[in-house]
């Protein structure tokens, strides 16, 4: 029978956030994989895992996730970890990672499956799906994300300020990851465009650190890099206004 990799979503690093599903897939697989960058330290998805499911049954990953300029070293970190984790699935029937947030939003996880299906072909790839972080700013700090026929658009600011600057500029609501390094920039892209007012943005979501705060205060950057901003979509305060 063909092993199965399963990505499972453990939200944004509060550990009540798993779902029961994830609960469950966690502990039924034989291994769970939680990736770590080469500095070694302990990830939020490794931290939420361990409430679930024993220590020796968690296998530690080194990916490049904090390498973002050299192209040659950042795709063999790829590839020795593709292999690693082809190399449990060799051994074992099931096999999962645990990826923050959703497995399916901007996740390591879809580049991992591609490598593994690449060197294992007949792999079986399953997906569980996991709270992303604007979720949870948007509970933890009461922004609505949509309301009626209201679009939402999500934007990783890594692929540069102008991609937030143009979704700014339609009618939803705007939600940016991987901005922290780009905070100022944010910040003037909010203003120029009229949405600074009622925009939030968080940190550290459900950790010690927690940091929830008006985008107002993005003038204080760089942010972590994991910071979550939501621009609600402009509203004029009636119910049912967008139906």
């Amino acid at each position: 029978m063909s092993s199965r990799l399963i990505g499972v979503g453990v939200g944004p690093g509060d550990p009540e956030l798993v779902t029961v599903k994830g609960v469950n897939a966690l502990r039924a697989a034989d291994v769970v994989v939680v990736p770590v960058m080469d500095t070694l330290e302990r990830g939020r998805a490794e931290a939420t895992v361990l409430h679930y499911a024993p220590e020796e049954k968690v296998v530690r990953v080194v990916f490049a996730l904090n390498e973002r300029s050299d192209h040659a070293r950042h795709e063999a970190a790829w590839d020795a970890a593709g292999e690693r984790v082809a190399g449990l699935l060799e051994r074992h029937g099931a096999v999962a990672f645990a990826t923050i947030g959703d497995p399916n939003v901007y996740s390591t996880f879809t580049y991992l499956a591609q490598t593994v299906q690449h060197l294992l072909p007949g792999t079986v790839v399953e997906t569980v799906p996991g709270i992303t972080a604007m979720q949870d700013l948007a509970a933890r700090s009461g922004a609505v994300l949509t309301e009626g026929t209201e679009p939402l658009t999500l934007v990783p600011v890594t692929a540069g300020s102008a991609v937030l600057k143009d979704a700014l500029g339609g009618p939803g609501t705007v939600v940016a990851y991987k901005f922290g390094r780009q905070a100022q920039e944010v910040a003037r892209a909010l203003r120029e465009t009229g949405r600074l007012e009622d925009a939030v943005w968080g940190s550290a979501l459900g950790l010690p650190g927690e940091s929830i705060r008006p985008a107002a205060d993005l003038e204080d950057g760089p942010l972590p890099y994991l910071s979550t901003l939501i621009a609600p979509a402009r509203r004029d305060g009636t119910r049912g206004g967008k139906l």
